[in-house]
């Protein structure tokens, strides 16, 4: 499954998955400032995880949507 990318602005989410060892699944989110040389920024991850990799690409681009809401000024 391909990693979602949303832009606002001059910022960047890239909105993806990771397997967890259990076999579920969590959502995953880099934020980055484009134009920037090299990113320090941790990705973020999704509060929850879910049994299936397509809820978790769900969750993980509520996720980037929030963020990019929030450094965009709303």
């Amino acid at each position: 499954m391909a990693a979602v990318t949303y832009t606002k602005q001059d910022w960047k989410a890239e909105a993806d998955i990771q397997r967890l060892p259990d076999g579920t699944y969590q959502g995953v989110v880099l934020l980055t400032r484009m134009g920037s040389p090299g990113s320090d920024s941790a990705p973020q991850t999704v509060n929850s995880v879910s049994e299936t990799p397509e809820e978790a690409l769900e969750e993980a681009k509520a996720l980037a949507h929030r963020l990019l809401a929030d450094v965009g000024g709303g």
